[in-house]
């Protein structure tokens, strides 16, 4: 599978009125020496995060193509996909069944129920998306994985063309991993459009398959636990296309603890002003943490608002 700048163009095109240009906000909290810390905010998307953009990338390419039959759509997630996937697939008049982790947020399966998605209760993340490739392989539906499907990396590689043309000095930009689909776009574009910028992403020490695998040098399972930010946590599909882009176009991998996620987490709201959910909170934590050294202008993005308020309130205490 081959994802080129071309695909980001076309999908940039394709998602044209379904989904916004985000702003890219300085930071007065972050800082980054000879230069600024800016925020790419994901979080006023309208589901809430940047899944939205793959999602509706995916649904009007099959639209574009009539590839798309009378069953429905069939994905996993853990709820920003899942979500993006339901507007989506509810303006192009598919119908949809998304497999959830049972302690997905609730915030998240209420917004996937609202849009009309079907859902499928699973033990974990990892069960929810075997479930779910089997379900379509015996026929009733289409799989549409929530990271490594072609469509839904270049419509996540979107973010990346806005962030050249927001910011042409970019001296890096810094992305949560979960299963790799937004730094695989991401990466794909900066790198077509801004070779310098070096694309750093950033893993949860309770998750962290990609540091893992590629210290290995191949595919690696990896033991998941529970997390705040439980948007990047689970196992890589063993037919993921995302490793093999992110060994091409990552620059970096760093590891956040949960501390670092709460502690950033809370700095966002309190000096931002801005909700995130876990997830959101790595890229910040990454720098709070010291773990990437900002240099000049640095891009970090704030990929969803989905947060439970009982997983928010206890923090903000």
């Amino acid at each position: 599978m081959s994802i080129a700048i071309d695909d980001i163009y076309a999908a940039q095109r394709r998602i044209a009125g379904g989904v916004i240009e985000t702003p890219l906000r300085l930071s007065p909290w972050l800082r980054s020496p000879g230069g600024g810390v800016q925020l790419k905010l994901e979080i006023v998307q309208p589901t809430g995060s940047y899944k939205v953009r793959g999602a509706w990338n995916v649904c009007a390419r099959l639209r574009d193509t009539g590839k798309a039959d009378s069953r429905p759509l069939i994905t996993a997630s853990a709820g920003n996909h899942g979500q993006g996937l339901a507007l989506a697939a509810a303006h192009f008049g598919f119908p949809l069944i998304v497999f959830v982790p049972e302690d997905a947020p609730r915030t998240k399966i209420e917004a996937m129920e609202r849009r009309g998605a079907q859902l499928r209760r699973c033990r974990d993340y990892d069960a929810a998306e075997q479930q779910a490739k089997a379900h379509a392989a015996a026929g009733e539906g289409l799989w549409i994985s929530p990271y490594s499907h072609p469509d839904v990396i270049a419509g996540a590689g979107t973010v990346g063309l806005e962030l050249t043309r927001q910011q042409p000095d970019l001296d890096a930009v810094v992305v949560p991993i979960g299963g790799g689909g937004l730094i695989s776009g991401v990466g794909i574009a900066i790198k077509a459009l801004s070779p310098a910028t070096r694309v750093i992403g950033v893993e949860v020490a309770a998750s962290c398959p990609f540091t893992k695998s590629l210290a290995a040098g191949r595919l690696v399972s990896i033991d998941v636990g529970p997390s705040l930010a439980d948007g990047l946590t689970g196992n890589l599909d063993p037919d993921t296309v995302t490793l093999d882009i992110v060994r091409t176009v990552v620059d970096e991998i760093v590891v956040v603890e949960e501390e670092d996620l709460r502690r950033a987490l809370t700095g966002v709201v309190a000096h931002e002003h801005l909700v995130i959910e876990g997830a959101a909170a790595a890229g910040p934590a990454a720098l709070l943490s010291g773990r990437v050294q900002p240099r000049g202008n640095v891009a970090v993005i704030l990929t969803g608002a989905n947060i439970d308020i009982s997983t928010l309130a206890p923090l903000l205490r």
